[in-house]
């Protein structure tokens, strides 16, 4: 979990951890809830007769624990609540950011500030693959694919990794084509060819 300090961002596997962790809580509290109700009491009812002495139809130790140990996990639970509130707060204040840094980008390619360069060539695009059915062509120069862009390629396997990780979404890719920039959907998948592009 990232602290407010900011040593490493939230992602969306932390929030998933933290929902993981809310219903293994949600589900102790229903346990003991349970357990209270085959007793035929609840949180509120005294464990003393009416003469103040202990009640013999109950384990008055087990209803007594148990009780204690749903305040514990409430107060746990609510604890947790925050986190995944602020954990999200954060994912979506880091969303919101990008959004805002992209259009700014696309703004100031827009008023041809920047001619992006290229850091790969398509050689070959396969008929009916998933790059065919995105638009991808032959000879279009590869501007930006998914995260990976001229300031972070290194080879080709940068792009092998963001396909991977990419199935079966869509990614963004930007390619200069005929001297215009041009943007294309592409969903990397299972097809009746080798690899998930063609």
């Amino acid at each position: 979990m990232a602290d407010p300090g900011g040593s490493r961002p939230v992602t969306v596997s932390d929030v998933q951890q933290l929902v993981k962790r809310k219903d293994e809580i949600e589900a102790q509290i229903k346990a003991y809830y349970e357990l209270l109700g085959q007793k035929g009491v609840g949180m509120t009812e005294p464990l003393v007769d009416a003469e103040d002495f202990p009640r013999g139809d109950i384990d008055i130790y087990e209803v007594r624990t148990a009780r204690h140990n749903i305040i514990c996990l409430q107060n746990d639970h609510k604890a947790l609540m925050k986190q995944v509130e602020e954990a999200l707060h954060q994912l979506h204040a880091r969303e919101k950011e990008k959004r805002a840094r992209d259009e700014a980008e696309a703004l100031a390619e827009a008023m041809g500030q920047s001619q992006p360069r290229a850091f790969a060539r398509v050689n070959a695009v396969t008929p009916g693959s998933p790059a065919s059915i995105s638009g991808l062509q032959v000879d279009d120069e590869i501007v930006e694919f998914g995260s990976v862009n001229i300031n972070n390629f290194q080879n080709l396997q940068n792009i092998a990794t963001v396909v991977q990780h990419s199935e079966g979404r869509p990614l963004s890719v930007t390619v200069i084509r005929s001297g215009r920039k041009v943007h294309v959907g592409l969903t990397p998948k299972r097809w009746a060819g080798k690899g998930l592009l063609g």
